[in-house]
């Protein structure tokens, strides 16, 4: 998974914290320090705000908060690592 971020964002922060606690995998993309990773950020999500969660699968979850990221990851099946 690929987590779009901006490191002052609130939201940002509070995602990582919880993809981290329950032990998921992400790489971390922080947006505003790489001007492809903003554009390729907006280009599969159609928006600009962060956080923006990339499955392997091209499944994009853009703008949410911890709740609507735990339903998105249990409908796409995506477990936490062992």
């Amino acid at each position: 998974m690929k987590l779009y971020v901006k490191t002052w964002c609130p939201w940002c922060i509070e995602a990582i914290d919880w993809l981290t606690r329950r032990n998921y995998r992400f790489d971390q993309i922080d947006v505003l320090a790489d001007e492809a990773d903003y554009r390729h950020m907006i280009a599969i999500s159609g928006q600009r705000k962060t956080p923006t969660l990339e499955l392997p699968d091209g499944a994009v979850l853009p703008d949410f908060d911890v709740h609507q990221l735990e339903k998105f990851l249990t409908t796409h099946n995506i477990q936490p690592s062992a």
